[in-house]
């Protein structure tokens, strides 16, 4: 890209960044400035020697969580499932996997997570089901006038390139394949129960893996030559909203604070604009406030412009649909590993003009709305602590950047204390090998199962990887220096600090084009901070403009970093893979 056009993007992104912003009126106060911790069930904590977590298991470690200084909690699925994805076909809505405990145990862990200040969101499913749901297998066998019959979209009939994909499917032996067609044969559904050669129809539609049937939803422009496809007003479609909002009453009663919808695009069909899917969410957002005000809706969609308008409170930037954030975390591999041009590797050799061209934009326009999310990884994306990123101090520059970006940020369990993602694992409950690494249990110390659970190691639910003790909470907690105590103190900071929250005014203040060291500043208006950044192996200086400014106070630095006030600005020199955030005398 020409130094011209960078130029222009960079004053784009400044006077897009500078404008006045207001979340979603009925957004809670809390999530201005809420710093969410992830938390995959299965792995955090066993409470019954199973070697599996679950809640009373993380009941049992909340201090620890709250130690953080975290805001919230967002789980993964722990409802009845399938567990052929990981809890995301799910069989029962409205129940709890006898896995993690029961709903008692939920009610509990939210009475106990609120005693400490901490809001509990759930990981909400709506897209589809388990095909051994109930609601899948009386919706294939009942005839047309069964309750259930339209919760599902079936069809008798399919065009020849979905026939010749489901013999591909079939030639190799991979039920796992989400990308063979959209279609799946009635007669293989694993419902559990004989289907007695009764289906509602030859063929379901899914909406990921093929065992999760998709939810009828209807379709925005149906087809009148396609039977199958119903309009979003028929009865069957009306019902399964009906549903969607039973679900979400039932455990907004047992006092849950929002939900992260997995998905939350995929609703309606044929909606390629997703007016329809967005008209949906505004419903269930004009219901919620009504009947549940100060719930939250996170949403997986990844399109911050079309969810937060749509009602949701906050939007995950996803990587796969951001080529911003995929510059910074894993450059331009084509998997989820991280590339050596990513910028967050120690060699230097990555770029920031892609991130702020789109993050300035998505940000200028949905701010009014609600809150854009970045995390530092999750149950599908590899933890930072993968290849090209290996150190505490490339981690601690991470974090810095993730704790000081206008954005609700997400951690994941484990990153805190610099958990390693492991390649080679075996796929369990169809993680598959590349995301076993992101989802091994918690290691609280340097007991043979590190404290996760009184099983063996041999009977975990996924292996373990501490370094010898390094990568533990238990040796973390006492080092001064360690990951875990630096996040503890960012967060921290960005609490007391109000410039720093998720709506306050960002600037990049450095070249574009010498990203090293990446130089931007947060302002609400009172105070104004600014936050330095090299991950680069080498030493980098920079020097920024900021007017009036007498001295820049170190708040918290990773590193070495050093100022000097200069005739044309403050010279800013940050040691190799170093990271600071200073506060602005006047």
């Amino acid at each position: 890209m020409k130094s011209k056009n960078l130029k222009h993007i960079l004053v784009s992104a400044l006077l897009l960044c500078s404008l006045p912003g207001y979340a979603h009126k009925t957004t809670p106060e809390w999530i201005r400035n809420a710093v969410f911790y992830d938390i995959y069930p299965s792995s955090f904590m066993d409470s019954d020697g199973n070697g599996i977590g679950d809640i009373p298991g993380i009941i049992s470690k909340l201090d620890y969580v709250k130690s953080l200084g975290v805001d919230a909690i967002w789980m993964n699925p722990i409802f009845e499932s399938g567990w052929f994805d990981g809890g995301y076909d799910i069989k029962d809505y409205f129940k709890v996997d006898p896995r993690f405990g029961s709903n008692a145990d939920v009610k509990r862990l939210v009475e106990e997570a609120h005693k400490r200040g901490l809001k509990v969101c759930l990981d909400l499913v709506p897209g589809h089901s388990s095909n051994q749901a109930e609601w899948f297998i009386k919706s294939a066998t009942e005839g047309p006038d069964g309750r259930y019959a339209d919760y599902y979209i079936f069809s008798d009939v399919i065009s020849a390139k979905d026939s010749a994909d489901i013999i591909k499917r079939r030639a190799l032996e991979d039920p796992d394949n989400s990308k063979l067609g959209p279609w799946v044969p009635t007669e293989e559904a694993k419902t559990g129960k004989p289907l007695n050669g009764k289906y509602r129809g030859n063929f379901y539609l899914k909406n990921y893996y093929p065992c999760q049937p998709a939810l009828n939803f209807g379709y925005a422009n149906p087809d009148p030559s396609k039977p199958w496809q119903q309009p979003v007003n028929a009865p069957g479609p009306k019902a399964v909203r009906r549903e969607l909002k039973n679900i979400m009453a039932y455990w907004f009663d047992l006092g849950v604070d929002g939900f992260r919808v997995d998905m939350a695009a995929s609703l309606v069909k044929n909606d390629k604009d997703k007016k329809e899917t967005m008209k949906l969410w505004k419903e269930m957002r004009e219901w919620i406030d009504r009947e549940y005000p100060g719930k939250v809706l996170i949403s997986e969609w990844g399109v911050p412009e079309q969810a937060l308008p749509a009602g949701f409170d906050v939007d995950f930037l996803l990587i796969h649909r951001s080529p911003g954030f995929k510059q910074l975390t894993r450059g331009s591999v084509k998997d989820k590993s991280v590339g050596e041009d990513a910028y967050f590797v120690k060699n230097g050799k990555g770029g920031i003009d892609k991130f702020i061209e789109e993050y300035g934009k998505k940000y200028s326009d949905t701010r009014d709305f609600g809150y854009i999310s970045l995390f530092s990884a999750n149950h599908d994306i590899n933890r930072l602590n993968s290849e090209g990123r290996d150190t505490p101090d490339q981690i601690k520059t991470f974090m810095t950047f993730l704790l000081t970006t206008p954005c609700v940020p997400f951690i994941h369990y484990g990153d805190e204390i610099m958990m390693r993602n492991v390649k080679g694992l075996p796929s369990v409950e169809g993680s598959r090998e590349e995301r076993s690494g992101t989802r091994t249990p918690m290691q609280w110390d340097n007991s043979p199962s590190a404290g996760f659970s009184s099983a063996s190691p041999k009977n975990l639910y996924l292996p373990i990887f501490t370094d010898n003790g390094k990568l533990t909470v238990a040796t973390q907690d006492k080092d001064p220096n360690s990951v875990l105590n630096f996040v503890r103190e960012l967060i921290k900071v960005r609490h007391e600090h109000p410039a720093l929250a998720n709506d306050g005014d960002w600037q990049t203040l450095s070249d574009i084009n010498n990203p090293y060291p990446w130089i931007y500043s947060r302002n609400n208006g009172k105070d104004t901070y600014v936050i330095a950044l090299n991950p680069g192996e080498k030493k980098a200086e920079a020097i920024v403009e900021i007017p009036a400014a007498k001295s820049l106070q170190p708040i918290l630095v990773n590193g070495k970093a050093t100022t000097y006030i200069t005739k044309k600005g403050i010279r800013i020199k940050l040691a190799g893979i170093s990271s600071a955030i200073f506060k602005i005398n006047k």
